[in-house]
């Protein structure tokens, strides 16, 4: 796994994960599965569409899992 994606759920991050937080995860994923830390122009488009979708499916995971112990979040108490 890429070490600088870091966890973004509590009480590893102990404040809910900004959209930023969750876009910069997604990047690097991306980056590490594709090999490229920049697309070239002709993989612009499809580079950017599988980070933005990384992104929602970082967010919707994260306000959809229940951490043990953990008090309910805002972006977790607004999904369910």
């Amino acid at each position: 796994m890429c070490r600088s994606i870091k966890t973004l759920r509590p009480p590893v991050l102990p404040e809910e994960a900004t959209e930023e937080d969750i876009r910069a995860a997604a990047l690097q994923y991306v980056r590490k599965v594709s090999g490229f830390r920049a697309p070239a122009a002709h993989n612009r488009e499809v580079f950017d569409r599988a980070v933005e979708a990384i992104a929602e499916a970082t967010a919707e995971l994260l306000d959809g899992l229940e951490v043990r112990g953990a008090p309910a979040t805002a972006r977790g108490a607004a999904a369910g």
